[in-house]
């Protein structure tokens, strides 16, 4: 029982590993299921919450063979899902509600309507959240309006990690983690925000006790308890936010060593243990649990952009992309560029602004079009660095994660340049599912906390000094091109 099975629910794949009690993920264990969420042209972004389960089943019973196969038992489930998900529940326990995803941006008009009831700048001092379609409250407001019958049948409000629970144990378990993030929790009191409950359609009793956060289930319901002997009797987590344990599965724990994950989308977070946090204009925060704090900024457009790029610009193969790019000299392009494709989050939270590309003639290639478009996310990651250095100071240690940086060394060298930072890759499997197994042995008491197993980094990877008047100099155009765009008209 030496090892603790891990749940990730991501918005385009369910996977699960298995690590032992020194934090190092076992070979020939985890399954990994890739779904697509339902998208359409009017903004919406969700997933049905039955077919997310039945995947959710079928990973877990595939892992569960394998853990038989080689004669283990966990000691733990730990469990980690996409922040900010909402799924309506009625009183039989069925969804009432497809589960919406933060991308979901049809609630972009309720948003701002939200924001003339209340001081948004004043709730987000207290939530940590702004009032921006990606979070629960513009949602809630808008499934009011748009779909009243299943408002009205509905008694629970909860994520999809408590849909989940309610599936396995009838039990809606909730982690503050969880709670933290979607949009109606007073961060530093631990409880809900009496303004925003006040301002929506919906009652306190509708959400998560606060008195019952952080409790494990461990008795499976009877159909799962037959078909996953191994995982009954020891105690299930609630799901945590993917990004909290992202940072502790990268080792970035305190609060001068910082998370930079760039996958889909992209983030940059500290964690903090306070008693309380005050939370930077501009920036999210949420808790990790009951002692930490996690705040940072949230970009939409991370590697999706490259995604983009090489569907649209009909781009090489990535090896030959790499090769090219590597060639490529800052600022010759001449292109500026902002790739809010999919609307901004941090630091400004508008949905309304999209993506432009400026400087563009006719000897413009797709290749110059690329390097400016991955020079442009490392330059929106500059403005959140900017703020949060002003509030913490600079970091010692800035810690790469993620997918698209891992498999483009240009781009890290890009985000190194452009932070004026250097940068060290986690070389960690993954990095968000390690944290959940490293919150978990805390929790079990198997270590005395989360900084006790460090992750293994790959070399720092230095600024080259001859990019970062080139760097600025961009900077400042790209900030020019959105003051232009999208606050002088």
């Amino acid at each position: 029982m030496d090892c603790i099975l891990t749940l990730d629910i991501g918005s385009s794949s369910v996977r699960t590993l298995v690590f032992s009690f020194d934090g190092t993920a076992l070979d020939g264990c985890g399954i990994q299921i890739p779904y697509q969420a339902l998208t359409s042209e009017d903004g919406g972004w969700e997933s049905e919450a039955p077919e997310l389960s039945g995947i959710v089943v079928d990973a877990l019973t595939r892992t569960c063979g394998q853990l038989r196969a080689r004669g283990i038992r966990p000691a733990a489930v730990a469990v980690d899902t996409y922040w900010h998900s909402l799924v309506g529940i009625d009183a039989g326990s069925h969804p009432t509600t497809s589960i919406l995803h933060p991308f979901d941006s049809r609630s972009s008009k309720d948003a701002l309507l939200l924001a003339s009831r209340i001081d948004n700048l004043g709730q987000h001092a207290r939530t940590g959240c702004m009032l921006h379609p990606s979070y629960p409250p513009p949602k809630l407001l808008w499934l009011s309006q748009t779909q009243p019958g299943a408002f009205a049948a509905t008694r629970r409000w909860m994520s999809v990690g408590e849909y989940l629970f309610l599936q396995f144990f009838g039990v809606p378990a909730a982690s503050t983690s969880m709670v933290s993030a979607g949009g109606l929790w007073d961060q530093n009191r631990g409880d809900y925000d009496e303004e925003l409950l006040a301002a929506l359609p919906v009652r306190r009793e509708q959400f998560a006790d606060p008195g019952t956060l952080d409790q494990p289930c461990t008795a499976l319901l009877p159909q799962y308890r037959a078909l996953w002997p191994e995982l009954d009797g020891i105690p299930w987590y609630p799901a945590l936010g993917d990004g909290a344990c992202d940072n502790i599965g990268s080792g970035c724990t305190i609060r001068d060593r910082w998370a930079l994950m760039v996958g889909t989308s992209g983030a940059m977070r500290v964690t903090i243990e306070s008693p309380s946090v005050e939370i930077p204009p501009g920036l999210f925060c949420y808790r990790v649990d009951r002692k930490r704090f996690v705040t940072g900024g949230a970009l939409s457009n991370g590697g999706a952009v490259y995604a983009w790029m090489k569907k649209i610009l009909r781009l090489p193969d990535d090896a030959e992309v790499e090769r090219q790019l590597a060639g490529m000299t800052p600022g010759l392009h001449g292109l500026t560029l902002l790739p809010l494709f999919a609307g901004e989050r941090s630091t400004e939270w508008r949905m309304d602004v999209r993506g432009a590309i400026s400087g563009l003639a006719t000897s413009t290639t797709p290749m110059e079009i690329l390097h400016a478009g991955l020079e442009s996310v490392a330059l929106r990651f500059r403005n959140v660095y900017e703020i949060l250095e002003k509030t913490f100071g600079p970091p010692q240690d800035l810690i790469g994660s993620g997918g698209a940086l891992l498999r483009s060394p240009v781009w890290t060298q890009m985000m190194a340049d452009t932070l004026g930072h250097s940068l060290r890759m986690c070389l960690e499997r993954e990095a968000t599912s390690r944290g959940a197994a490293l919150l978990a042995l805390e929790r079990l008491g198997a270590i005395p906390d989360v900084s006790a197993l460090p992750p293994q980094l790959g070399d720092a990877i230095p600024p080259d000094p001859g990019r970062k008047e080139l760097y600025l100099a961009a900077l400042q155009k790209q900030r020019r091109l959105y003051k232009h765009l999208f606050e002088e008209n």
